[in-house]
């Protein structure tokens, strides 16, 4: 899947990719169904987050969904047969690469209701904007089965243990401003201010921001390493951006008060043997 083109889905990707810019745009379109997830739909996510992980020319990535909705949870059309036994091969977590292993910037666009793997998919982003009156829930245990994408462990990271153990034991329901309060989400807006803002966020990231310099914070963010070795991380990756390009461009620009000109990308400057 290519993200240089202004329409480059597959006709049954369920998941429609445009460029804006260096902004690539991914959403889950299937608004019919208040996009319901399905295996498509995550196989599809999955080539996009890596077809926009590769390409130099994506600066960040904003996934929105279609109509009124995020995405309404699983697709519960096979009724009671709809967590029926696993095949071989199943995973909790079906989309891979996921959010976080993108090397650019994933903001969620959560323009409406958002909840079970609706919710955990947004919470794999690195930020999420989320409209105020949005139905937002973790509502997997009250459909006979459990938080998945990793949400045991994005949650608890995101909101600290005790908020994340009340959502996702009880699987109550709360609002897009709740959300903000409960550090589930940055901002809550009106529904259709949510993607303009995080468009705006996107677009601000790719303009000021060095490309390296972001994407090796986020690993660091996003790392399980303990204090000691994040400390030494920070060092390696200072050694390999000082002196460089970009670090000589932020401040030449900052003092010229002009807009910097990036010249390092990601993959393209990624340092080698850094997975």
């Amino acid at each position: 899947m290519s993200v240089h083109g202004s329409d480059a889905q597959g006709p049954a990707d369920e998941v429609r990719v445009e460029r804006v810019g260096e902004v690539a745009v991914l959403t889950l379109d299937r608004p019919d169904r208040l996009n319901a997830f399905t295996g498509r739909m995550g196989a599809a996510l999955g080539r996009a987050y890596a077809a926009c992980d590769g390409d130099d020319g994506v600066r960040a990535v904003v996934v929105t969904g279609a109509g009124r909705a995020f995405c309404a949870g699983a697709d519960l059309g096979g009724a009671g047969d709809t967590f029926a036994a696993p095949g071989e091969g199943f995973t909790a977590s079906p989309v891979r690469p996921a959010a976080w292993e993108v090397r650019k910037p994933v903001i969620a666009a959560v323009n409406g209701h958002a909840v079970g793997i609706g919710l955990t998919i947004a919470m794999q982003c690195d930020i999420r904007v989320v409209a105020e009156d949005a139905t937002l829930g973790f509502l997997h245990v009250r459909r006979g089965v459990l938080p998945d994408m990793h949400a045991h462990w994005t949650v608890p990271r995101a909101i600290g243990f005790a908020r994340a153990t009340e959502l996702l034991l009880t699987g109550r329901t709360f609002s897009g401003r709740e959300a903000v309060d409960l550090g589930i989400a940055s901002r809550a807006l009106r529904a259709p201010d949510v993607l303009p803002a995080a468009l705006a966020m996107a677009n601000d990231i790719a303009v000021h921001t060095a490309p390296l310099s972001v994407a090796l914070s986020k690993r660091l963010l996003w790392s399980d390493a303990d204090r000691d070795a994040v400390g030494r991380m920070e060092t390696e990756f200072h050694r390999y951006v000082m002196g460089a390009g970009d670090a000589r461009e932020g401040a030449s620009a900052f003092v010229e008060r002009r807009p910097p000109h990036w010249r390092q990308r990601v993959p393209g400057d990624w340092p080698q043997g850094l997975d």
